[in-house]
C-alpha cells in the first residue's frame, strides 16, 4: 500500500472548507465494482450518522432509456448516445447539487464510469462552483476470472439483459467494457497528484492513497481496506435466556435459566450441524453469553464493546419500575429511542459507535458466530439489513433465535431459525405517538425458519428533464451496477481472548 500526505492547499480548498459535504466521485470500467463499494460505502456512512445518498448514472439511464437494445448505444461514435449519456450524468449532478444544499445530506456518493480526466475534471469544477469536497475511488481489476464472474453474478440480472441468454449477455457486455477501454485514463500519481483518491488494485491486494484531507475521508479510507466478498455466513444470536430476562427486568448480569442452558446446548448442534470450519466464535464480557458460548466447547473471544446497551440509573429495572420510577424518561425514550441516552447510561447513537470496531472486523472475517445482546444485536442487523435510526430500535431480534446472514451482491440473504426451546419474549413494539405503553410480556418464542433477501440502499427516481440547458456538462459516459472482489489477509486488535 502506498500513502501520500498532503503538503500543500489542493486547489479550491480553502479554511472554510472544514465543514462542507463530500462528493465521493467512483472511477473504473464497468464490472470493476463500482456500485458494489457505491452501496456498502453509503450503507456504513448512514449507519455511522453521516447522511449519505447513491447517485447511479446507470439508473438515470435506464429510467431514461426504457428498451436496452445492445453495446452499441456505449460506443464511442454513437453521437445519439453520448448526448444521452452526458444528460443522465448532468441529471445525476444536478441531483447531487440539491440533496447535499437543500436537502440536509452530508456525503453524495457519484457512481459512474468517470474514467477520462476531462470528465473529471468536469465535476471537480462542479463541486468548487457549489462548496464540495471532491473523494475519488477508483477500482482496477485486470482479472479477466474476477471480471468474468462479476458480469455473471450481477449483470445478467440487470434490466438491460431481462430478454437474454448468458452467454448472449456476456458477449454483449464485454463488448460494452471494450468502448471505454480505449478513452479510460486512470488516476496517476503523477498527472492526479493534487486530487484525494484511494485507488484499489486487484480486488484489495494493494492500495494507493493520496491526498487524505478530514475525517470522513480517513473513515472511508479505513472503510474501504476492509471489506471483501469472500462467500461466508454471519451468525448472530443473543444469549440464552437469563434469569433477568424471566423477571422482566432491563440490563444486570445475572446467568442463565434452565431454558437458556437448553439453549446453549442446541445452539452447539445447530453448530456442529452446519459444518463450518475455523468458525469464530465472539461474545461480550457479560456472564450470560459467556456462559453460552461455553457450551459450544470452542474457542472464543470476548469483546468488550459486545456488552450490552448501558441502562445507567435503570439497570436492573422493570419498565414499570421505570415509568413509574422516572416517568419524564419513559416518555422521553418513548419519543425517540434511537437518541434518547439513559441517565447515567448509554443510547443507541452510543451503541452504534461503540460497535463500528467490531462492523470492520465482521466485514474483514469470513465465518463468525456473535453471541450478543438485544440492543446490540439490534446494531449489528440495522448496519447488514440498511436500516434506519428509526427502525434500528424496534427490530426483532427474540431469544433462541439464530439469525444466518449471507452478504451477496447488493445485499444480504437473512435466514430466521428457531432452536425451538420456549423463552420469554423481551420485545417491546413502538409505542403509537403521543401513548406511552409497555409490552413486556412472557410469551414463548416458536418461530419458523425463513429466508429473506435485502437489497441495501436506495433509489430515489431521478428528478430531471434533458432538456435543461443549466445542468453541468458532462463529456464521458456512465455505467450500469457492477460488483467487486476485495480480498485481504490482515490482522485486526481489540479483541480479549479467552
Amino acid at each position: 500500500m502506498y500513502i501520500t500526505t498532503p503538503t500543500a492547499p489542493r486547489r479550491g480548498q480553502s479554511i472554510c472548507m472544514t465543514n462542507c459535504p463530500t462528493l465521493i466521485v467512483t472511477v473504473g470500467l464497468p464490472a470493476r465494482g463500482k456500485t458494489y463499494i457505491s452501496k456498502k460505502l453509503t450503507r456504513y456512512l448512514n449507519w455511522i450518522g453521516v447522511p449519505t445518498r447513491e447517485f447511479n448514472v446507470g439508473q438515470y439511464r435506464r429510467d431514461f432509456v426504457k428498451i436496452y437494445k445492445s453495446f452499441e448505444f456505449f460506443r464511442p461514435d454513437n453521437e445519439e448516445g453520448l448526448k444521452i449519456r452526458r444528460q443522465c450524468a448532468s441529471a445525476a449532478l444536478n441531483d447531487v447539487r440539491q440533496y447535499l444544499t437543500e436537502e440536509g445530506g452530508q456525503v453524495a456518493v457519484f457512481d459512474a464510469t468517470n474514467t477520462t480526466r476531462e470528465r473529471r475534471e468536469t465535476i471537480i469544477q462542479f463541486a468548487e462552483q457549489n462548496g464540495f469536497k471532491v473523494f475519488f475511488v477508483e477500482s482496477v481489476c485486470e482479472d479477466p476470472d474476477v471480471i468474468q464472474e462479476n458480469i455473471v453474478q450481477v449483470k445478467l440480472g440487470s434490466p438491460d439483459y431481462t430478454n437474454c441468454n448468458t452467454e448472449e449477455a456476456v458477449e454483449d457486455f464485454m463488448k460494452r467494457i471494450k468502448c471505454y477501454e480505449n478513452s479510460y485514463e486512470t488516476l496517476d500519481e503523477v498527472l492526479d497528484r493534487d486530487l484525494s483518491y484511494i485507488k484499489i488494485m486487484d480486488v484489495g491486494q494493494r492500495y494507493l492513497v493520496n491526498r487524505v484531507l478530514d475525517h470522513i475521508q480517513s473513515r472511508i479510507v479505513y472503510y474501504l481496506m476492509n471489506i471483501h466478498i469472500t462467500p461466508r455466513s454471519i451468525y448472530l444470536c443473543r444469549h440464552g435466556e437469563s434469569e433477568l430476562n424471566v423477571k422482566g427486568c432491563i440490563g444486570g448480569d445475572s446467568g442463565l435459566t434452565p431454558r437458556g442452558k437448553e439453549f446453549a446446548k442446541k445452539l452447539n448442534q445447530f453448530i456442529q450441524e452446519q459444518g463450518i470450519s475455523d468458525l469464530k466464535v465472539w461474545t461480550s464480557q457479560m456472564k450470560r453469553t459467556i456462559q453460552t458460548a461455553e457450551a459450544l466447547c470452542v474457542p472464543y473471544e470476548q469483546w468488550k464493546v459486545l456488552n450490552e446497551i448501558d441502562a445507567g440509573v435503570c439497570e436492573e429495572m422493570m419498565y414499570e419500575e421505570i415509568q413509574g420510577n422516572y416517568p419524564l424518561e419513559f416518555a422521553l425514550r418513548d419519543q425517540d429511542k434511537y437518541r434518547y441516552r439513559y441517565p447515567k447510561g448509554e443510547s443507541y447513537e452510543d451503541l452504534v459507535q461503540r460497535l463500528e470496531p467490531v462492523i470492520m472486523e465482521l466485514e474483514r472475517q469470513e465465518n463468525v458466530l456473535v453471541v450478543c445482546h438485544q440492543a446490540v444485536m439490534r446494531c449489528l442487523l440495522a448496519y447488514f439489513l440498511d436500516k434506519t435510526a428509526e427502525e434500528l430500535p424496534y427490530l426483532k431480534c427474540p431469544l433462541h433465535t439464530v439469525l444466518k446472514l449471507t452478504p451477496v451482491a447488493y445485499g444480504c440473504k437473512v435466514e430466521s431459525i428457531s432452536l425451538n426451546v420456549d423463552a420469554v419474549n423481551t420485545h417491546r413494539e413502538r409505542p403509537e405517538v403521543g401513548v406511552t405503553t409497555h409490552t413486556h410480556t412472557h410469551t414463548h418464542t416458536h418461530t419458523h425458519t425463513h429466508t429473506h433477501t435485502h437489497t441495501h440502499g436506495q433509489y430515489n427516481s431521478p428528478t430531471f428533464a434533458l432538456s435543461n440547458a443549466t445542468l453541468p456538462e458532462i463529456t464521458s459516459s456512465s455505467s450500469p451496477p457492477l460488483l467487486m472482489a476485495v480480498q485481504h489477509n490482515r490482522c485486526f486488535g481489540g479483541a480479549k481472548y479467552n
